[in-house]
């Protein structure tokens, strides 16, 4: 084992606390791949989760672009799958919310529904949220009609009819991908041209199989048991109209989750934290990976890296310390 976590007294009070070497906020494929990395290491790791294991990954049923896995493998399992092998050496999971943080001393405080957790390295792996349309069914139906990643899962509606929500590079591309699946692809976008980059629009354009919805939002999901369309209402008129479709997926943004860190920790102006390829954040000692930290992929693939890239230079951190 290269560290040795200790017990040290606090001042002023006859308590013991432990301290580990590294401490994972998120259990996501960055966290877990920085806990397996870093038991592996013989440094001594916790995890905290505040829901399920695998993060946004237990959204998507079925993961066809994670290699190693020819038939593709449902995102729940995969989450399983990271958190055994990080537990295998060592690691340990704590769920439970993590309340607030203290990054700045030597050893860092992570305050959690469970108590106080104390380590000399912190890795911020909270990832980054679709942004919702916020319409009532909208959560029941995620992962069953509605999603957020064409490219998770578009595969599912082959010759069938779907709708993209959105006007910028993320729905452009989304609507592309899926015009090459899909019958027939609807574009609902707020304005009456996209926000998305040039190099698209003649690629749209000319699909035969893509129809734009201008100046129109989603006013209503229509289901029975299964989503059965989407009710678009024109921002101009008021006029509603009802679109028959199999599937929607939203492209209306990204928002990053750090709340936790907001306040202690250097963020981009779209509120990711800056970090970039070592994963450093402002703070020494204190590490970002996947989703969470400013960067041009976000992918479970690229979340996994970072994880493995947190814990080198932890390791290096905590050499030096």
């Amino acid at each position: 084992m290269l560290y040795n976590s200790i017990s040290t007294c606090e001042k002023g009070g006859g308590t013991m606390k432990h301290i580990y070497d590294v401490m994972i906020i998120g259990g996501g494929p960055g966290g877990y791949t920085a806990a397996l990395y870093g038991a592996r290491a013989g440094l001594d790791t916790i995890l905290f989760e505040k829901m399920s294991v695998g993060g946004q990954m237990v959204q998507t049923e079925q993961i066809d672009n994670y290699p190693g896995f020819e038939e593709g493998i449902d995102g729940f399992l995969l989450g399983e799958k990271m958190r055994k092998g990080a537990e295998r050496f060592g690691a340990q999971t704590r769920l439970t919310e993590v309340h607030s943080v203290e990054l700045a001393p030597d050893i860092k405080e992570v305050r959690t529904s469970d108590g106080t957790f104390y380590g000399r390295t912190v890795i911020v792996s909270t990832g980054a949220g679709p942004r919702e349309m916020g319409l009532p069914g909208e959560k029941e139906f995620t992962g069953r009609g509605i999603h957020y990643c064409a490219a998770c899962d578009g595969m599912f509606y082959r010759g069938k009819t779907v709708a993209v929500v959105g006007g910028g590079n993320t729905a452009a591309a989304d609507a592309l991908l899926l015009a090459r699946v899909a019958k027939k692809v609807y574009v609902v976008h707020r304005r009456d041209t996209l926000r998305a980059s040039k190099v698209y629009h003649e690629s749209l354009m000319s699909a035969e199989n893509i129809e734009f919805v201008w100046n129109s939002t989603v006013s209503e999901l229509l289901h029975t048991d299964r989503l059965d369309g989407l009710r678009v209402k024109n921002v101009h008129t008021g006029e509603e109209t009802d679109i028959a479709l199999d599937g929607v997926f939203v492209a209306i943004g990204r928002k990053p989750v750090t709340d936790l860190v907001k306040d202690r920790l250097e963020l981009d102006a779209a509120g990711y934290i800056k970090a970039d390829e070592t994963t450093r954040t402002s703070l020494p000692g204190v590490f970002a990976a996947g989703d969470v930290r400013t960067k041009a992929l976000r992918q479970i693939v690229t979340a996994a890296a970072d994880g493995a890239v947190a814990v080198h230079y932890a390791e290096e951190y905590l050499l030096q310390i």
